[in-house]
């Protein structure tokens, strides 16, 4: 499968090389100019390998080495209001939604900070301590 697309959409390139390692390739389309090296990309693909636009590499790699980067900046929103230690009213009352909203929110942000639920640890304190920087 080869991706052509007119920008980089991190979410579905993250989904596409988790999905498939082999046989996949993400370019951007103003970038493939050379008919040639398009040609390669594709032959590189149908043989089973990868073909990645540079620029999805660099945009890819800068969101993993930020833990929060996965976050929407409403998420982000909502986190920061959980360190300041606000309650699910509270926060739902500071961003003016209903309290079933925010808890869709948390749970967003537990599930893309890959927090299961467990027993033993408390989720919302792990998730503030990843916003803080010391998790």
């Amino acid at each position: 499968m080869l991706v052509l697309s007119q920008y980089v959409e991190e979410r579905y390139a993250t989904e596409l090389l988790s999905d498939r390692p082999h046989g996949i390739g993400y370019l951007l389309k103003d970038r493939v100019a050379d008919l040639a090296e398009f040609l390669d990309a594709l032959d590189r693909v149908a043989a089973g390998g990868s073909a990645l636009d540079p620029e999805v590499v660099s945009q890819l790699l800068a969101r993993s080495r930020h833990p929060l980067a996965v976050l929407t900046a409403r998420e982000r929103e909502v986190l920061a209001l959980m360190a300041e230690g606000r309650s699910n009213a509270a926060i739902a009352s500071a961003l003016v939604v209903g309290e079933g909203a925010v808890a869709k929110h948390i749970n967003r942000i537990f599930a893309k900070l890959r927090l299961a639920p467990a027993d033993r640890d408390h989720r919302r304190v792990l998730a503030v301590l990843r916003y803080l920087g010391a998790g």
